[in-house]
């Protein structure tokens, strides 16, 4: 089990606040079954209790949400005190907080201190909620930083920290839904765009923030059983996607463990260019990813893999790389989703233009293939896809406290 800080004092409006708790104790937030049982096991409960016990955790942390084992009202006052002395509710720290004029919402999260960050320094990572009419689509992060270095994202311009744990992306979920009310008899922030009461406000969880899912497999399968568990968060899995930049050995087990829907970060149909955008590429190059793709576990017309394909003005948006993009995917069940380029301090590349984006949509439309384009949300927070970088490195102290404040801090 990973310990977790202590969490702070909720900012206003947010859901039912969570105590503070010595930082040297575990948390069970985020945990699986299999780990809720093992504390259990560990602070002595008799085998004979264990499944029993463990539900009415799962039902207490999962479905209400709660921050104190003393609302365990159907546990008994011995458990819950052996509980308290050897555990805790904490979730991560949300450091700081930004609401697009969108609506879109950034989270910096400070995460527990671990052996693995520089300079015992707790990691901070972030996670971003975008409300629609029909949805809320919650944005989680793998990684403290990113190891794949590809040249339009913003993330990739961090080095590489630590894997997450299961229960520290998990936690991301918990986090949310505790700021945005989403809990039963929870209270709703009252700025923002939020899904009226009596809504769930997150429908879906993308692992498209920071870091290479499939680089941390085993910890996103745990996380993603947490989240899909039908007596607890209720996440189908087919409202869960997994996005790689393209780790071809593990797709299989993606699609085996997982269960999830899959994302697959394209953005080119040459292979000397995706070497420069997606330097992973070298690695697996497209003919080879495709091939993987083709024979992903599950695929179907109902499960069909979103291909993801960031718009670059005059570099990968020609109507010829349009109409190779669809001889590229003949036969794989598939959605083209074109994401127009978001941009970050220092980036070389510029969005392609509307008319441009709007022409090569209409050559994939015409050859069979649904071929949305994403509206690009919190750009001026830079939350928006590709722009996510951590505050383990770019936030100064005067630009964080920018940030606190709401506006848009500015890497300097």
């Amino acid at each position: 089990m990973i310990p977790l800080p202590s969490a702070p004092v909720a900012p206003p409006g947010a859901g039912a606040l969570v105590p503070r708790a010595p930082a040297a104790l575990p948390s069970l937030v985020g945990l699986t079954r299999a780990g809720l049982r093992d504390h259990l096991a560990a602070i002595g409960v008799p085998e004979r209790e264990w499944r029993m016990r463990t539900g009415q955790l799962w039902h207490w942390i999962y479905s209400r949400g709660i921050g104190d084992f003393d609302e365990m009202t159907n546990v008994g006052k011995a458990l819950r005190l052996r509980l308290a002395e050897t555990s805790t509710l904490a979730r991560p720290q949300i450091a700081a907080e930004q609401v697009s004029k969108d609506g879109t919402r950034k989270w910096v999260l400070r995460m527990p201190a671990h052996p693995a960050d520089r300079g015992g320094k707790p990691a901070e990572i972030e996670c971003v909620y975008i409300p629609e009419s029909d949805r809320g689509t919650l944005c989680v992060s793998s990684q403290v930083g990113c190891t794949l270095t590809c040249s339009f994202c913003h993330t990739g311009t961090q080095r590489l920290v630590r894997n997450l744990s299961g229960a520290e992306i998990a936690a991301q979920l918990v986090v949310a839904r505790d700021r945005l009310g989403d809990w039963p008899g929870g209270t709703r922030p009252t700025d923002g765009l939020i899904p009226a009461e009596g809504e769930r406000a997150i429908t879906n969880i993308v692992f498209m923030g920071m870091g290479e899912p499939l680089y941390n497999l085993d910890h996103v399968v745990a996380a993603a059983e947490v989240m899909s568990d039908h007596e607890g968060l209720t996440l189908s899995r087919r409202r869960i996607t997994v996005s790689t930049s393209g780790v071809v050995p593990e797709l299989p087990a993606l699609g085996e463990r997982a269960g999830t829907m899959l994302a697959i970060s394209l953005h080119a149909v040459r292979d000397d260019l995706r070497n420069e955008l997606v330097p992973l590429n070298k690695k697996y190059p497209i003919a080879q990813l495709l091939d993987a793709c083709r024979a992903y576990p599950g695929l179907s017309n109902a499960r069909r893999i979103t291909f993801e394909y960031v718009m670059l003005k005059g570099v990968n948006d020609s109507d010829a790389d349009a109409r190779e993009l669809v001889r590229l995917l003949r036969g794989i069940p598939a959605k083209i989703n074109l994401i127009p380029f978001n941009p970050w301090p220092g980036t070389r590349y510029e969005c392609s233009d509307w008319d441009r984006i709007e022409r090569f949509s209409e050559i994939v439309f015409r050859a069979g293939y649904a071929s949305p384009v994403r509206t690009p949300r919190g750009r001026d927070i830079l939350a928006a896809c590709g722009q996510l970088k951590s505050e383990t490195e770019r936030l100064s102290a005067r630009a964080r406290m920018m940030a606190e404040a709401g506006q848009v801090a500015a890497e300097g």
